[in-house]
Formats: C-alpha cells, structure tokens, sequence
C-alpha cells in the first residue's frame, strides 16, 4: 500500500529561482487566489475522505483501522498546518499594520 505525502502545495510552486515570465497585478492575484482555493479544497477534501472512511467503519463494512486512522491524521495535519499559516499571515498584516509610516 502507497502512502500519498499530505502535503498543502507542490515546491514546484514556491520556487523563487524559476524563470517566469512578468505578470501583472491583476494576474498575481488571480493566482495567488487559485492558489489558496485550491489549498482550501485539498483540505476539505481530506477531512471529506475521513468522514467518509470513519463513517465505513461505524456501519461495519469492509475497511482496515489503519486506514480510518490514516485519514483521520491526513485530515487532522492538513487542518492543523492551513490553521497554522492563518495564524501566520494574521500575525504578519499585524506586524505591518504596527509599522510607522
């Protein structure tokens, strides 16, 4: 059995060396929009796989333990690092708000 990494982007996303070409404004924030989009949906579907997996369990068909509890944790990991980076981006509009101008 393959274990899917959990993970919220790809770092082919974030590499700051690429060579890509100038967009404009208005593009940066669509992209960066797609970008938070899809992040959100990876999460929800991750919890979305849990429940479905746990409400398996409950009913009594066929799925392992293990398999309930690694979604469960996917979930759980996936939910905990999007809440984490919320808390970081607040954190630093916060710190930009402070600065003198």
């Amino acid at each position: 059995m393959a274990i899917e990494s959990v993970s919220l982007f790809n770092p082919v996303q974030i590499n700051p060396t690429s060579s890509t070409p100038k967009i404009s404004p208005f593009e940066a924030q669509q992209n960066f929009g797609d970008f938070l989009k899809s992040a959100i949906e990876s999460v929800n579907a991750n919890q979305k796989a849990s429940d479905v997996v746990t409400e398996k369990l409950i009913r009594g068909e066929n799925v392992e333990l293990h398999d309930v509890m690694i979604a469960s944790q996917k979930a759980s990991i996936t939910l905990n690092a999007t809440m984490e980076i919320r808390n970081k981006v607040i954190e630093a509009y916060q710190e930009i708000m402070r600065m003198p101008v």
